[in-house]
């Protein structure tokens, strides 16, 4: 999987949804769902950030590549559950998508945790 290609993608999308929000939705959504809005954005970003990073270290040759993907992993299941029920409830006002959010935030700690493990492992 070319996870580097799918962080750049995913930030892209981030940039586009971030101004979607400003410009399209200013007018359409309340504060609250607009906060909500920039609250996914803001997770998606910095975690597509974290893909892309992660992405990288294998090429350093001193972290495993099944280590660098089983984080990227939990990095984009974590973007799509809980950027993606947030953006969800913003647009729609469905409460019950909240949910789900916290199982998003679960993947990004345990992807955070996993990479500090493969860090204690290798000694990095």
């Amino acid at each position: 999987m070319n996870w580097s290609a799918i962080g750049a993608v995913f930030l892209a999308l981030a940039v586009g949804l971030g101004a979607f929000g400003a410009h399209g939705l200013k007018d359409r959504l309340d504060a609250y769902s607009l906060g909500i809005w920039e609250k996914a954005v803001f997770y998606h970003f910095i975690h597509s950030l974290g893909v892309l990073v992660v992405s990288m270290l294998p090429r350093t040759g001193t972290f495993p590549l099944n280590g660098a993907s089983s984080v990227c992993w939990l990095l984009i299941a974590g973007i799509l559950i809980f950027s993606g029920s947030l953006y969800t409830l913003a647009l729609s006002g469905v409460r019950s998508m909240g949910a789900i959010t916290p199982i998003g935030g679960v993947c990004f700690i345990a992807a955070w945790l996993l990479l500090a493990y493969y860090f204690i492992v290798q000694r990095v």
